[in-house]
């Protein structure tokens, strides 16, 4: 907001007032161009695949965190997702497996594919309120799962979930100092102090559990927060998928390298994992076409599957970032 003075018509004339409204000429334009966000150059992209004998070669464009492939396809798809890697992130090789074949599955079917990355908590929101078509990659969900976004309401009256693709285990992880019951039971944990990531669906056991509070909950922003409050023992375990977790320590931009390895060398993996998770798609309700969507969906994943697509692409991924699990 710009407030106006009254000026006296005799400072028109002055030499003084000139100067003054030249000044302030100056910095207004300097404090409006200052004020314009500038963007980032825009940072390419390309997913090459084979799929029922044809070769694809995509090419993406980002500006910021949203990056959009196949421009100009008249069908459009909108997708949120979270920094995860190894399986999906914007400065990882490829931007992980995960990203290779979303773009993948979905420029096959003719759309241009717009791809978005946000907290895990935003990805959820963007996708429960209708502002993205899909949110991915996700658990399953179990039926009664409660929306953290619509209160009153539970995720799957906002979501449909795709058939799955590969996964990874979720396990639980411990200091190698500390002693634990765990020997595969749950309920051997009562009142202990167990760090999540907030938003995260883990298994439906331990889910069920967390919702009645039979556990001391933490709840964390993101896998590596959660490794480095297990090594400072703020927490006694954290659920995850290992895979994610090391990677996270491993790759933390803000942490110096002593504490990184400290913190990989303080956990470890207790055995036996809790179970295997597959990944899904999740998609928004809110789409009038969701249905047609998820349809669309399910079918390109059971035919990428059944030409050996899908796995084609996780080998090629992991062969040309040979730092991927």
């Amino acid at each position: 907001m710009y407030t106006f003075t009254k000026i006296h018509p005799a400072l028109f004339s002055s030499s003084l007032f000139l100067r003054r409204l030249l000044f302030s000429a100056f910095f207004l334009s300097n404090t409006i161009t200052a004020a314009i966000p500038t963007q980032t150059s825009p940072k390419t992209i390309e997913v090459n695949f084979q799929y029922m004998g044809k070769d694809y070669h995509i090419q993406g464009n980002s500006i910021n965190n949203t990056y959009v492939f196949n421009a100009g396809a008249k069908k459009k798809v909108s997708l949120s997702t979270l920094e995860w890697a190894p399986y999906i992130g914007q400065k990882i090789c490829k931007q992980g497996w995960v990203q290779q074949l979303t773009v993948a599955l979905l420029t096959s079917q003719g759309y241009e594919v717009t791809v978005s990355f946000y907290p895990w908590a935003r990805t959820i929101s963007m996708a429960e309120k209708g502002r993205v078509d899909i949110l991915f990659p996700e658990y399953f969900i179990e039926p009664a799962a409660p929306s953290d976004v619509i209160k009153g309401t539970k995720r799957t009256d906002h979501l449909a979930l795709s058939s799955p693709i590969p996964g990874g285990p979720i396990a639980l992880l411990k200091r190698k100092d500390f002693k634990t019951p765990f020997k595969g039971e749950l309920t051997v944990l009562k009142g202990e102090r167990i760090g999540v990531v907030r938003g995260y669906q883990n298994t439906p056991e331990f889910d069920a559990l967390m919702d009645s509070d039979f556990f001391h909950i933490d709840n964390s922003v993101d896998d590596l927060m959660n490794a480095i409050k297990l090594s400072k023992k703020r927490v006694d375990y954290i659920v995850g998928d290992p895979s994610v977790i090391f990677f996270s320590i491993k790759t933390g931009k803000h942490l110096p390298e002593s504490i990184k390895k400290i913190t990989a060398n303080n956990i470890e993996v207790i055995d036996p994992p809790l179970q295997y998770n597959n990944l899904h798609y999740a998609v928004s309700k809110k789409n009038p076409e969701w249905k047609l969507l998820l349809q669309t969906l399910n079918k390109a994943i059971a035919s990428f599957k059944k030409d050996g697509a899908t796995q084609q692409i996780i080998n090629d991924t992991k062969k040309q970032c040979n730092k991927l699990p």
